[in-house]
């Protein structure tokens, strides 16, 4: 009997979890119909059911991150979450180091008033 493959969004979660060992103060909460990873108490990213990743982000960068890929980020259908959060397909995540530059926005985020 052969194991079923992982869905998209556990492939991704494992994907940030191997990211995220240098990481002191990581959890994961499943919010937004996704797995949210914490780090220091404060959502940085999440791993969609699609394997596309939510990202928070600083408000000020939104404009220079929508041009590097990211996409606005709704909640249902047609309520956008606003300059805080962005969409990024799971296409535009599939090289390591994409992923990693997703993630360090997300981890920077901390520091901004969003």
């Amino acid at each position: 009997m052969t194991a079923a493959a992982p869905s998209l969004r556990d492939a991704l979660a494992q994907r940030l979890r191997d990211l995220l060992t240098s990481y002191q103060n990581v959890r994961e909460v499943r919010m937004f119909g996704g797995l949210s990873f914490m780090v220091d108490e404060r959502m940085a990213v999440a791993a969609g059911r699609n394997g596309d990743l939510l990202v928070r982000t600083d408000p000020a960068m939104y404009g220079d991150l929508l041009k590097r890929g990211g996409e606005p980020a709704y909640m249902g259908k047609d309520r956008p979450m606003g300059p805080g959060w962005l969409t990024v397909p799971y296409e535009r995540i599939q090289d390591k180091a994409e992923l990693e530059y997703w993630l360090k926005v997300g981890i920077d985020s901390r520091n901004a008033s969003n």
